[in-house]
């Protein structure tokens, strides 16, 4: 299992709360903390002081529905990988849980092991996303640092035009457009070309 170097953390959202301390003692038996809310208005509030790396969450909640959560997340930017549960599972709900976000969707009952391999795809998943998130705010970071000239030139060179067409374009001489790409390259620290067009793909993206 893939898991940052603090225990994973999952949220449990569901009214039944049998159901919750199940789920809660099952993943603790494997070492990740577990937070449980009987609402989503309360999981709501938790998660955008602390984002879960999980969520575990019931479709059919009282007097609310799972499906609307997702939305809601993504309103106040609260990013985690959702598995929806409900005992009332059929092809249309499952379809309406996927279009939400959800990563999986099971139905209860369901295996220990279903679960277990639910929310082990779900927080690698969320892993990476943390990785993409922090490698794309460092690269932000970095090209903020580069002049206006500079961002010109890095813009030209990854589109692929060469020193001397991009000197024409701008109207400089070709040593000067080699001493701004130097200084985009540097700024941004990349060590070739090529990943210098790949920071501005993510950049761009």
């Amino acid at each position: 299992m893939i898991i940052e170097h603090a225990a994973p953390e999952v949220f449990v959202v569901d009214d039944d709360i049998a159901i919750c301390d199940a789920i809660s003692a099952l993943l603790r038996s494997i070492g990740m903390r577990v937070r449980t809310f009987s609402s989503g208005s309360r999981f709501l509030l938790a998660a955008q002081e602390i984002p879960p790396n999980c969520v575990i969450l019931d479709v059919r909640l009282q007097g609310e529905s799972g499906l609307d959560l997702p939305l809601q997340m993504q309103q106040r930017n609260i990013y985690s990988p959702i598995v929806f549960i409900s005992g009332h599972g059929d092809i249309q709900m499952s379809v309406a849980a996927m279009k939400a976000g959800a990563l999986d969707f099971l139905v209860k009952p369901f295996r220990d092991q279903e679960l277990l391999d639910a929310v082990t795809v779900s927080i690698r998943e969320n892993v990476e996303h943390r990785k993409q998130t922090l490698k794309l705010k460092t690269l932000r970071s970095r090209y903020s640092t580069l002049s206006p000239r500079e961002r010109q030139v890095m813009g030209h060179a990854v589109s692929g035009l060469i020193n001397k067409q991009i000197a024409a374009v701008l109207g400089l001489s070709e040593v000067t457009v080699k001493i701004h790409r130097k200084q985009a390259m540097d700024k941004m620290q990349a060590g070739t070309f090529a990943e210098l067009v790949k920071m501005e793909v993510l950049l761009s993206g």
